[in-house]
C-alpha cells in the first residue's frame, strides 16, 4: 500500500510540475503568422495590418520565405495550400512541380536498367518544373485584396537590403557549401563561406522580384524570365524548356475531409499523401479512445504506431498523382475497410512490418521543407507547406536570377525496388511521366470544432511530417495541451519500413523506450535528425488566436 501511494504521489508530483513548467503559448487577439523566419511572419503580419487578408499575407510570407530562408523557402520549387474562408468555405490548391515534356519512365537508368547515381538528386537533371510563384499568383486572384504587384514589395526590399544569417542558417549553409560549390563554382552566391550575423543581401533575386512586379506572372513563366531560366537549365544539362514552363498550371483540388470525435479534418489530397494517410491513421486509432490512455504511455505509443504501419503502407503502395494513377480513395477511407486493417491489433504484441500486406516498398523523404500558417482579423486560415525537396534542392543556384532549383524528380520512383535519395522506393502510381506531379508526404491541414475554425497546422519532416501533424492534433484535443506546448512535446514516428520507432533525442524516459523494446519493438534514437519543426496556430473558445512556432529552428510567431 505504501509502495503505491508513494507511486501514486510521485505522478501527481511531475503532473503538477509539468503544469506549471508549459511553455506559455504568444497569444494574439485578431491576426497571426507562423513561420519558419521571423522576417516572413513580421512581413506577412504587416500586410493584414495595412487592409489585407490571408491570401495577401501568403504571397508576402511566401516570397519573403524565399528571401530569408533560401534552404526551403522558394520560387524554384512548389507546395500546397489548405484554406478556409471565414464563410466556412474550404478548398486546397496544388502546386507541386510537374515532369518535363522530355521525361520518361527510364530516364535516370543506364544502359543495365541500373539507377545513375546523383542524376535525379543533384544539378539540373533533376529540376522539376517550378510551380510556387503560380500558386501563389493563383490563390491571390482568386482571393486576395490588394494588388498583386504590390505584395511583392517587402520581398523586394528584403533582398536589397539582406537578412541576417542565423546560426541554425550559417551551420546548414556551411554544411552545404562544398557541394554548392561543386555544382555552381566558387564564385556563385552561396559558394562562400558564412558566419553568424553576416548580412546576406540578394541584388539577382531583388531584380527578378522587381520585373514580376512590373511585368506580371507572365515574365516567369512565358517571358524574359522564362527564357533565361530555361536557357540555364539546358546548358547546364537539364531537360526543362519554355513550353513546360508556359504549360505549367496550378490546380484547384477537392480537400480530404474526415471527422474525429467532435472535430472536421481538412487536408490536402493527392499527389499529396498526407490527408489521406493522415485519416487512415485517426480512423483507426479512434475506436480505441486514444484520449483515455496516458499521454506517451506504451499503450498510447503502440496504437498510433500500429495504426502508422497499415496507413504508410497504403500510402507507398496506392498513392500518386491523381491525374494519370487511379486511387481507390472510398475503399482507403473507408470505416470497415480501417476497421478490417486493425483487426489484429493488441496491446503488448506488435504486428511485424513484414506480415502487413504491399510489404515491397520502403518509404523515407526529405525533411527540407517549410511550412506556414496564417489567421486574418476576418477569419479566413491558410496552410501552406512548400519545398524544393532536398536542402538547397539540386544545389544547382541560378545567379542570373538569384535563386535555387529543386530536385523533386527524385521524388518518383526512378526505378519500382530502388530506394531514392531518402530511402524511397515506389510503385507504379508513382512512376515518372512527361507531365505528371511527384508524389509527396506534404500535409497542411485545418481543424474545424463544432463547425468553427479551431486550428491551422503543419510542418516540413519529409515522412514524419504526417505523425507530427498526427502528434501535435492529438495533443491539443486528447490531451489537453496549449498550442505551444503541442508542438514543442516530443515526437515519435513509424512509416512501415525500416520496421522501427524513430524517437526524438532527450523527450522520452529510459523506462519507456525500455518497456517498448520489452514488447518487441526497435527503437531508433536519431541524434542528428528532428521530427519535424510545427508551425501552427489554435483558435481559443474566447476566440483569441494561440502560436506554436517550433523551437527546434528559427520558427517565429507574429500576431495583434
Amino acid at each position: 500500500m505504501n509502495r503505491f501511494f508513494l507511486h501514486s504521489l510521485l505522478v501527481l508530483v511531475i503532473l503538477f510540475q509539468g503544469c506549471q513548467n508549459a511553455p506559455q503559448p504568444y497569444v494574439a487577439e485578431k491576426a497571426m503568422v507562423v513561420s519558419a523566419r521571423e522576417e516572413a511572419s513580421t512581413l506577412g503580419l504587416e500586410t493584414i495590418r495595412k487592409g489585407g487578408n490571408a491570401f495577401d499575407a501568403m504571397v508576402v510570407t511566401h516570397l519573403s520565405l524565399a528571401v530569408a530562408y533560401p534552404f526551403a523557402g522558394n520560387l524554384g520549387g512548389g507546395g500546397f495550400m489548405v484554406y478556409r474562408l471565414n464563410d466556412g468555405n474550404k478548398g486546397t490548391l496544388d502546386f507541386r512541380e510537374k515532369a518535363p515534356a522530355a521525361a520518361h519512365r527510364d530516364m535516370y537508368l543506364d544502359s543495365l536498367g541500373n539507377v545513375i547515381p546523383g542524376k535525379s538528386t543533384t544539378g539540373a537533371t533533376a529540376v522539376g518544373v517550378p510551380g510556387s510563384l503560380m500558386g501563389i499568383y493563383r490563390a491571390h486572384s482568386k482571393f486576395g485584396k490588394l494588388p498583386f504587384e504590390s505584395l511583392l514589395d517587402p520581398a523586394i526590399a528584403l533582398a536589397e537590403t539582406g537578412v541576417i544569417i542565423t546560426e541554425n542558417q550559417a551551420k546548414t549553409l556551411n554544411n552545404y557549401r562544398s557541394l554548392i560549390e561543386e555544382v555552381n563554382g566558387p564564385e556563385s552566391l552561396f559558394s562562400k563561406t558564412f558566419k553568424a550575423g553576416d548580412t546576406l543581401v540578394q541584388p539577382a533575386l531583388a531584380k527578378t522580384l522587381r520585373t514580376i512586379k512590373e511585368r506580371g506572372i507572365t515574365s516567369f513563366y512565358e517571358g524574359e524570365i522564362a527564357a533565361t531560366l530555361a536557357n540555364f537549365i539546358q546548358q547546364e544539362g537539364g531537360y526543362i524548356t519554355r513550353g513546360d514552363l508556359a504549360n505549367y498550371e496550378a490546380v484547384w483540388r477537392d480537400p480530404i475531409l474526415f471527422s474525429y470525435r467532435d472535430l472536421t479534418v481538412v487536408s490536402m489530397g493527392p499527389p499529396s499523401s498526407g490527408g489521406v494517410t493522415l485519416a487512415q491513421i485517426m480512423k483507426m486509432i479512434a475506436p480505441y479512445q486514444p484520449e483515455t490512455l496516458d499521454y506517451h504511455s506504451p499503450e498510447m505509443i503502440q496504437l498510433l504506431t500500429e495504426a502508422e504501419k497499415y496507413a504508410y503502407a497504403d500510402r507507398n503502395y496506392f498513392l500518386g498523382d491523381p491525374d494519370y494513377a487511379e486511387i481507390p480513395m472510398n475503399t482507403l477511407l473507408s470505416e470497415n475497410y480501417l476497421r478490417e486493417r486493425m483487426d489484429g491489433f493488441g496491446y503488448g504484441t506488435p504486428t511485424p512490418s513484414e506480415e502487413i500486406r504491399k510489404g515491397e516498398i520502403n518509404y523515407a523523404e526529405s525533411m527540407e521543407t517549410t511550412h506556414y500558417s496564417i489567421v486574418d482579423e476576418e477569419g479566413n486560415a491558410v496552410s501552406v507547406t512548400t519545398t524544393l525537396n532536398g536542402a538547397y534542392g539540386s544545389k544547382l543556384f541560378c545567379d542570373a536570377l538569384g535563386f535555387f532549383l529543386n530536385n523533386e524528380m527524385d521524388d518518383f520512383s526512378s526505378k519500382p525496388g530502388v530506394p531514392n535519395m531518402f530511402g524511397l522506393t515506389g510503385a507504379e502510381a508513382n512512376s515518372i511521366a512527361p507531365g505528371k506531379r511527384m508524389l509527396s508526404s506534404m500535409t497542411p491541414t485545418i481543424v474545424e470544432k463544432d463547425g468553427e475554425l479551431s486550428m491551422v497546422v503543419g510542418t516540413p519532416g519529409g515522412s514524419t511530417i504526417i505523425t507530427s501533424v498526427l502528434q501535435t492534433i492529438l495533443n491539443v484535443y486528447d490531451y489537453n495541451m496549449n498550442m505551444q506546448e503541442a508542438v514543442n512535446a516530443g515526437r515519435f514516428h513509424h512509416q512501415w519500413k525500416p520496421d522501427e520507432i524513430m524517437m526524438e533525442p532527450g523527450k522520452f524516459a529510459p523506462e519507456l523506450i525500455r518497456e517498448l523494446e520489452d514488447m518487441g519493438y526497435k527503437i531508433n534514437i536519431r541524434e542528428n535528425r528532428i521530427i519535424g519543426k510545427v508551425d501552427a496556430i489554435l483558435v481559443r473558445e474566447d476566440g483569441k488566436l494561440e502560436a506554436g512556432a517550433d523551437p527546434r529552428g528559427d520558427d517565429s510567431a507574429k500576431g495583434y
